[in-house]
C-alpha cells in the first residue's frame, strides 16, 4: 500500500492541522489508487473485487464531513438560495481514520468475497477499475474502461413484417412495415380490414406494418392503404410519424400515424407533386419537412398539410448533375447545418443549399473512393452538436462504406460482385474551407447502418462487404458491428464488437432505444418473403437487441439514473432547466454529459433526421448519492427541430436511460 500512502501523506502536507483541505477529486484520486491495488493484489483465484456500494459510501461519508454539498456554477460561485448550512469541521485527523476503515473494508471484502453472497447488488463483482492517468499525462475522456464487446439478445422470433423502415415513437414503441406487394407477411389484419391491391385487384388480408412493444415484444397490425416500398420519413414536431412516396400508387401519398396505443395510418394519395421513390425525407428548423430527390426526380418539396396537396418543386439541377448509369444519387444524404441551411451530398458529391429559396451557397470538393449512396448504399450520419461551448457550434459529417460506381451494373448483368468501400470522409459543413479528412474502416461494408449513441461515439452495424443494394446483388454478411470515437486519435477510433449470429442483409434496419440498447431488425434480398430452404439469405423476421460496450454489466453500477419527475416534460428554446440524476460515483461537471437524441427514420442504411445534440450545463449540484445540473436548452430549431427526443445523462461515456421530453415550436 506504499503508493497509497505517498498520496494521503502528500495531500497532508498541503493541509493545515486545523483545516484540512481534502476535496472531491482528492479523495477520489485516494479510492481510485485503492482500487487498482486491490485489483493487482486481490483474490487472485476468484477474480472477485470489493463491492462498488462500500468504497463509495464511505468517500461520500468523508466528504460529508470535510466538504459539506454545495452548488456550484461553472465559475466556482455559490447559490445564495440554495446555499446550505455548513456542517461542522471534521478533525484533522478523521480523514485519515475513515481512509484506514475504506482500505481495511475493501481489503477484507476482496479477500472474501462469499460476505456478499449476492444480497447486496454488486457485490464481489468482477470490475474493471479505472486508470489512473500518469502525472502530467491527459486523462481525456476518462471514460470507465472495458473489454466487453457488446451483447446480442433475440427477443421476438417473428415480428410478422420485415422491417424495411423503422421508427421508434416517445411513446416507447416500434413502427416496423415493408412494402405492400411482396405478397403474405407473417400477421393478419383485423376482420373486416382487408385492402383490395391496387395493382392485381387481389383481396390482401395480410398487415405489411406493424407496432412492436418495446416492453412486451408484442405486436400490433397496422393497416397501409398505399404502398411505402422504398419511402422516407420522419417525426413530426407532435411526434405523428409522417412517411412519404413509395410505389405504384404510394409514390405520390403521404402517411400519418400517431403514438397513441390505437392510432393507425392515415393514407393519402396524391399529396406530393412529384413521384418519390428512394427520395430523403428532412425536418427544417421551424419543423416543416422537405422531401429531395428520388428516381428521375432531380427537385425537392415541401411536404404539405395533410389532406392538402403541393402544387411546388424546387429544382435542384444537382441531383441530374451526380446521376450515372447506376442512379447512384438515389436516398440523397441530407443533414440540417445548425445555420438553417442543407448539407445534401450524392453519389460522391456535396452542396450547400438554401431551404426556403433553393440557391447553392457552397460546392463541397467530391469525395473520393467510389459512390456512396443507393444503390452502391454507403452510411452517414451527422457528428453531435456540442453546445458546452457555449460559442456558435460547428458540424461535421462522417460518410463510411458504400461501392464502386460500376458495382450495380456488374451485379445486374450476372458478373462477379465487387468488394464494398472501407474508406469514410469527415468535414466540418459549418467551415467554408473545409476538406474531406480521409480514413478506414475496418471492415468494408455496403448497405450498413449508422447510428449516434448517446455519449456521443458511433455505431456501424448491419450490411455487407461484397456487391451492393439490388435483389440478391451482395455476399458475405458483416456480422461484427464496429463503434467509431469520433474524438479519439485516428488511430485509436475504431473498436470491432462481438458479431451477431443472424445476417442483415438488404432492407435491414436498426434504432437505438431509451434504455440506450439497439433495436436491430429486418433483411430481405427477396421480392417475396422465402424461409432458408428457399434462398441463401432468406426473409428475416426476427427482432434482436444489441448492448454496445457501455451497457456492460460489471459497470452498471456506474450508470447514471434520472429521476423523472424532475425534468420537464416541455423544454422551450433558449431557457434553462433542471436534472436530478443518482450516481453512486463521486464525479465532478466535467465528467457529466447531457444529451438530447432525435429519434431518426431509418430505411436503406440512412437514418434520416438523426440527431444529438450536448447540451450546455451552466450549473452542477454535488450531493450524497444525488446530482443537479442545471442546461441550457438549444437556442434554435436550426439546432435541434421541435419534437420530441430522448434526453441522456452521461456520466464519463456511461449513459443512464433516457427520459422522454418535448421541444415546442415557436410557431
Amino acid at each position: 500500500m506504499t503508493e497509497l500512502n505517498k498520496k494521503i501523506e502528500a495531500l497532508e502536507r498541503n493541509s493545515s492541522s486545523s483545516s484540512p483541505k481534502f476535496s472531491t477529486p482528492a479523495v477520489a484520486q485516494i479510492l481510485l489508487t485503492g482500487n487498482s491495488l486491490l485489483a493487482r493484489h486481490g483474490n487472485s483465484s476468484t477474480g472477485c473485487r470489493y463491492p462498488p456500494f462500500l468504497p463509495i459510501l464511505i468517500v461520500y461519508l468523508t466528504i460529508r464531513l470535510i466538504r459539506p454539498p454545495h452548488f456550484l456554477l461553472a465559475g466556482g460561485e455559490s447559490f445564495s438560495h440554495r446555499q446550505r448550512r455548513m456542517s461542522p469541521r471534521a478533525p484533522a485527523g478523521l480523514p485519515a481514520v475513515l481512509l484506514l476503515l475504506l482500505l481495511a473494508a475493501t481489503s477484507v471484502a476482496a479477500q472474501f468475497p462469499f460476505l456478499g453472497g449476492g444480497l447486496i447488488p454488486g457485490f464481489g463483482m468482477p470490475l474493471h477499475p479505472p486508470q489512473l492517468p500518469e502525472p502530467g499525462e491527459d486523462p481525456g475522456r476518462l471514460d470507465h474502461e472495458t473489454a466487453f464487446g457488446g451483447e446480442w439478445e433475440i427477443v421476438s422470433e417473428d415480428a410478422g413484417v420485415s422491417a424495411m423502415h423503422l421508427a421508434i415513437t416517445h411513446e416507447n414503441r416500434a413502427i416496423m412495415f415493408d412494402a405492400t406487394v411482396f405478397g403474405p407477411s407473417h400477421v393478419s389484419l383485423p376482420a373486416g380490414e382487408c385492402r383490395r391491391d391496387p395493382t392485381s385487384g387481389a383481396v390482401d388480408c395480410y398487415a405489411h406494418a406493424v407496432e412492436f412493444d418495446l416492453k412486451t415484444y408484442t405486436v400490433r397490425p397496422l393497416k397501409l392503404a398505399t404502398d411505402p416500398w422504398c419511402s422516407s420519413g420522419g417525426f413530426a414536431p407532435d411526434g405523428t410519424l409522417i412517411s412519404t412516396g413509395g410505389w405504384k400508387d404510394g409514390t405520390n401519398a403521404v402517411r400519418y400515424i400517431g403514438a397513441c396505443p390505437t392510432c393507425d395510418w392515415r393514407d393519402y394519395a396524391g399529396q406530393l407533386k412529384e413521384k418519390r421513390w428512394y427520395s430523403t425525407q428532412q425536418i427544417l428548423g421551424d419543423g416543416s419537412f422537405i422531401v429531395l430527390g428520388g428516381r428521375i426526380a432531380f427537385n425537392y418539396e415541401f411536404v404539405p398539410a395533410e389532406k392538402e396537396a403541393n402544387a411546388e418543386l424546387f429544382e435542384l439541377p444537382f441531383l441530374r448533375e451526380t446521376t450515372d448509369d447506376a442512379e447512384n444519387n438515389l436516398y440523397p444524404f441530407v443533414h440540417l447545418s445548425p445555420d438553417g441551411n442543407l448539407f445534401v451530398f450524392a453519389n460522391n458529391r456535396a452542396i450547400l443549399v438554401k431551404p426556403r429559396s433553393g440557391r447553392v451557397l457552397r460546392r463541397f470538393p467530391p469525395l473520393s473512393g467510389g459512390s456512396r449512396n443507393y444503390p452502391a448504399s454507403g452510411m452517414s450520419a451527422l457528428l453531435p452538436i456540442d453546445l458546452s461551448g457555449g460559442s456558435k457550434p460547428s458540424a461535421q459529417v462522417l460518410i463510411c462504406g458504400g461501392s464502386p460506381p460500376e458495382s450495380f451494373l456488374k451485379a445486374q448483368a450476372n458478373k462477379p460482385l465487387l468488394p464494398a468501400l472501407k474508406s469514410c470522409g469527415r468535414i466540418t459543413i459549418t467551415d467554408p474551407n473545409s476538406e474531406w479528412e480521409m480514413d478506414e474502416m475496418p471492415i468494408p461494408r455496403t448497405f450498413g447502418d449508422m447510428l449516434v449513441l448517446p455519449n456521443g461515439d458511433l455505431l456501424i452495424i448491419n450490411g455487407a462487404s461484397m456487391g451492393c443494394a439490388g435483389w440478391g446483388f451482395a455476399r458475405e454478411p458483416v456480422l461484427t458491428p464496429l463503434l467509431y470515437i469520433p474524438e479519439s486519435a485516428a488511430d485509436g477510433r475504431w473498436k470491432l464488437l462481438e458479431p451477431t449470429d443472424i445476417p442483415r442483409m438488404y432492407h435491414s434496419s436498426c434504432a437505438l432505444l431509451p434504455d440506450a440498447s439497439i433495436l436491430v431488425a429486418g433483411s430481405n434480398t427477396n421480392p417475396t418473403y422465402l424461409t432458408a430452404a428457399e434462398t441463401l439469405f432468406p426473409t428475416e423476421l426476427r427482432v434482436e437487441k444489441f448492448r454496445p460496450p457501455y451497457l456492460d454489466p460489471a459497470l452498471s453500477a456506474h450508470r447514471p439514473h434520472i429521476l423523472d419527475d424532475s425534468v420537464p416534460k416541455e423544454i422551450r428554446y433558449r431557457k434553462s432547466f433542471e436534472v436530478e440524476f443518482t450516481l453512486l460515483d463521486i464525479v465532478e461537471q466535467k465528467d457529466i454529459k447531457v444529451t438530447l437524441y432525435s429519434p431518426p427514420f431509418t430505411t436503406h442504411g440512412f437514418s434520416m433526421n438523426q440527431r444529438l445534440v450536448v447540451l450546455r450545463v451552466a450549473a452542477f449540484e454535488a450531493g450524497f448519492g444525488r446530482y443537479i445540473v442545471k442546461v441550457s436548452a438549444p437556442p434554435s430549431g436550426n439546432i435541434a427541430p421541435p419534437g420530441w427526443y430522448m434526453l441522456f445523462v452521461v456520466s464519463k461515456g456511461l449513459p443512464s436511460e433516457a427520459v422522454w421530453v418535448h421541444i415546442k415550436s415557436k410557431k
